[in-house]
């Protein structure tokens, strides 16, 4: 399986780089079409991409928007402490990626800050890290990384279920399979000793664990999903600009954002 992945990756990202290469004449040319590339995308199967639009746009509408509608009826408090605990585990992921990134400072606080919400904190439940000082430093990725290091975007397609895409965020979603500790200890710790099997520790805790913090995130994010929806003339196109105009946002760690009900609206919408 990994071996598989490992493929995977490498093809994509050979395909990602003959789409860069191609077409230019010069470094000159390279460098105004990466600097493009951070805020625009190619189009590489549309017709695909909006049949799965289409098919990711009713599913959400029969699961996964009333399923977080029935999350928002529950009590703000319990709301509030299970994205932070959702939260918390997900700064695992970024602390990875801060130091792939080479961003040490971001990478010890937020490691602080996983040290102290987990323990004082109750499982990240409460966030006392942030009354110590140490404030979220934001979200990290490896399609962020391949962006850090000057990978551009690639062209943009959507996949079933997981939704919006590029190249280089479809390399970053194999990549965090690696970097997550998350995914890592659900997936790959075994303690077979004839007694104790892997129970603590199993493959579809990290799907609870996934699928919770998609939920979360749609339920924060209703009206903001209702909003474009009810003002685009052309969904999938605007879809599609938030996810890219979002991408480069987190890729260069602008601290503007779409103004919505929460401040971390669209922070996930990567997928990842």
């Amino acid at each position: 399986m990994i071996r598989k992945l490992v493929y995977i990756s490498v093809f994509l990202m050979l395909l990602q780089n003959s789409m860069v290469f191609a077409g230019t004449t010069g470094s000159e040319d390279m460098s105004k079409s990466n600097a493009q590339n951070q805020s625009t995308a190619s189009e590489c199967f549309e017709g695909f991409s909006r049949v799965m639009f289409k098919f990711n746009y009713a599913l959400d509408g029969a699961i996964f928007e009333p399923v977080a509608k029935g999350y928002r009826a529950l009590p703000v408090p319990i709301r509030k402490g299970t994205g932070n605990a959702l939260d918390n585990l997900r700064s695992l992921l970024t602390v990875s990626n801060n130091i792939l990134q080479g961003d040490f400072r971001s990478a010890g606080t937020t490691a602080g800050r996983f040290v102290i919400n987990t323990t004082v904190g109750v499982l990240g439940i409460f966030d006392p890290a942030s009354a110590l000082g140490l404030k979220e430093q934001g979200k990290e990725d490896f399609g962020q990384t391949l962006g850090a290091w000057g990978s551009t975007s690639g062209c943009y397609f959507v996949l079933p279920i997981l939704g919006p895409t590029t190249v280089r965020d479809s390399i970053g979603l194999v990549g965090n399979w690696f970097l997550d500790p998350v995914y890592q200890i659900t997936h790959n710790t075994e303690i077979d000793n004839g007694v104790i099997g892997n129970s603590t520790y199993s493959e579809h805790n990290y799907y609870y664990y996934r699928g919770a913090g998609a939920v979360d995130f749609r339920a924060k994010n209703i009206e903001s999903f209702n909003s474009v929806e009810e003002n685009s003339i052309d969904l999938y196109a605007s879809v599609k600009s938030l996810y890219i105009q979002n991408r480069s946002k987190q890729i260069n760690n602008s601290k503007s954002i779409t103004v919505t009900q929460d401040d971390s609206d669209w922070e996930e919408i990567d997928t990842n």
